[in-house]
């Protein structure tokens, strides 16, 4: 039975893009990308979702907003995606384009990059105001009222209002994406690695805004990351994927502090730290109980479209053993937390 605080639950989530070739084109292959993914967000918490280039993340976002019909036509999406709203659940990934309408203002993306979300040829004013012409129902000067507070929330000036995306500095347009994010009042914001693509000072400036945000505005938050030590500092819980797979689950503080899975270690022992020894000694402790030194060395990610059998992780693992490649191993729960690797210690 769900629990009443929950105010998303995606089920088994499946997301498949067909490869097609030949002259008559047929499908050959197809890109596994999210390969099910099972999770749940409760109201007012942040789930990180942490994992490599490649591993499906920004996948399972588009697919609990529904868009990725729109993207590609020929996309295969299997799996719930229940929203909770108002004593009701509705299962999201069924619905159509004109089915999800009454339910986008409800869920907002912020995007990874602020350079290129925004139309440079639309003011911020228009750009912000954009979905509050396309959901609600507000006169023109309501719009322009409510465009201009929703510029002084995100530390923005209303006088810049009437300027263009390439008049701002990297953090400025993503506090615009952040903007236009809450314009419709939004229940939960996925937000897709929104400051990859910034400075570090400006990150932490960022990230500081949408804690305060989600305090005041009680958002819940999927925020979307590569990097373990970002995710760590804003989220509750964090979902640790790798090729389209969950692989260890629970706390943030316990899989930042004691990750469990060799994939989580891998992930924590790359993160940069000022002090060389104490992150050899963490790259130590990644390939702790490697069988071989032949193993140790990490090597790259697999295609999607070739994963291997098994266990997805276990070409790069320090720890794999020969049954690793019989069958993808189930998420347990160990310590407090979920964790895909009967190995791990």
């Amino acid at each position: 039975m769900t629990s009443p605080d929950v105010i998303l639950d995606v089920q088994d989530l499946h997301v498949r893009f067909p490869v097609f070739g030949g002259i008559i084109p047929r499908k050959k292959a197809e890109v596994r990308a999210v390969d099910g993914v099972s999770l749940t967000l409760h109201r007012g918490e942040t789930l990180g979702l942490v994992g490599e280039s490649g591993c499906g993340k920004t996948t399972v976002g588009r697919a609990i907003v529904n868009i990725l019909r729109a993207m590609s036509y020929r996309v295969e999406v299997q799996g719930k995606v229940l929203y909770h709203r108002d004593g009701q659940i509705v299962d999201l990934a069924r619905l159509s384009n004109a089915g999800m309408r009454p339910y986008r203002s409800d869920l907002q993306m912020v995007f990874q990059d602020p350079y290129s979300s925004l139309n440079p040829r639309m003011t911020v004013e228009a750009i912000i105001e954009e979905p509050l012409r396309i959901h609600t129902k507000q006169s023109k000067t309501e719009r322009r009222e409510r465009v201009r507070w929703l510029l002084e929330k995100v530390r923005l000036s209303a006088a810049h209002a009437n300027r263009y995306p390439h008049e701002f500095s990297g953090g400025q347009r993503q506090r615009v994406g952040i903007a236009r994010a809450l314009a419709t009042n939004p229940k939960i914001v996925i937000a897709d690695e929104p400051v990859s693509a910034l400075d570090v000072s400006i990150q932490a400036q960022v990230i500081n805004l949408m804690q305060d945000l989600q305090e005041e505005f009680n958002l819940s938050y999927i925020f979307i990351s590569h990097d373990l030590s970002v995710v760590r500092h804003i989220s509750d819980r964090i979902f640790v994927m790798y090729l389209g797979n969950i692989v260890e689950a629970g706390p943030a503080d316990q899989i930042y502090s004691r990750p469990l899975h060799p994939y989580s270690r891998m992930l924590l022992s790359a993160v940069p730290r000022p002090d060389p020894d104490a992150r050899r000694a963490r790259v130590a402790h990644a390939v702790a109980g490697s069988p071989a030194p032949a193993r140790q060395g990490v090597s790259d990610l697999p295609s999607p479209l070739n994963k291997p059998s098994g266990c997805a992780f276990r070409t790069r693992c320090p720890i794999a053993q020969p049954s690793c490649a019989d069958a993808p191993p189930p998420l347990e729960e160990r310590d407090g937390r979920l964790v895909a690797c009967p190995f791990s210690k």
